[in-house]
């Protein structure tokens, strides 16, 4: 003889439903990652960056001048725009880069400088090439001058203290050298004369 179960009350298996409801709930919450702690408002090291793209020559006013928050502070960084208004940009910034020593005209530059050489500027033909090393390559100056075949390397393996800006910025196809006292007399002369240009020799 075959019983059949009575069915439970409609109550005991809501019961049941929500228990089963609750369980896994508390599993979810419990396999939920911790969320990571709030930002502390203010942290990081204040220095002093560029409010605008600021071209070669600016003189620097407050309006040119913002104060942003890094994780760490770049070597020469200024803390309070006050250091910086009135000094003027040797090489070009961008929004939001750090205003540092070696992007002001000054000791900042020099201070890079190896024993017995001076900051050259040269301003090559094609923007594009200038662009190309980095602040500390070592680039070959080369110039060509009408009606030669070849050109002269007046300049081998000069260290870069500036790099150029993009050849997009006003002050495209300047960047700075360090060389010889006599090079950069030949470099200011072949200048006026010469067509300049770069080459990049292996490190």
């Amino acid at each position: 003889m075959i019983r059949l179960r009575r069915p439970r009350s409609l109550v005991h298996l809501l019961r049941q439903c929500l228990a089963g409801l609750l369980a896994a709930a508390a599993l979810v919450l419990a396999l939920r990652p911790e969320p990571a702690p709030p930002a502390v408002a203010g942290a990081g090291v204040a220095v002093v960056a560029a409010a605008a793209d600021l071209p070669a020559g600016t003189q620097l006013s407050a309006g040119d001048l913002a104060v942003v928050r890094l994780p760490s502070a770049p070597g020469g960084a200024a803390t309070e725009p006050g250091e910086l208004v009135g000094r003027t940009l040797a090489g070009a910034v961008r929004a939001g880069e750090p205003v540092t020593d070696v992007r002001l005209v000054g000791s900042g530059l020099t201070s890079l400088l190896p024993t017995g050489t001076v900051a050259a500027p040269i301003r090559t033909a094609d923007a594009a090439v200038s662009a190309l090393p980095r602040t500390g390559d070592r680039v070959d100056v080369l110039a060509t001058t009408e009606g030669d075949p070849r050109a002269r390397v007046l300049a081998a393996g000069a260290l870069v203290l500036q790099a150029a800006p993009p050849p997009d910025d006003p002050a495209a196809g300047l960047l700075l050298v360090a060389v010889d006292a006599e090079t950069a007399a030949e470099l200011a002369a072949a200048a006026t004369t010469a067509t300049l240009t770069l080459s990049l020799p292996p490190p």
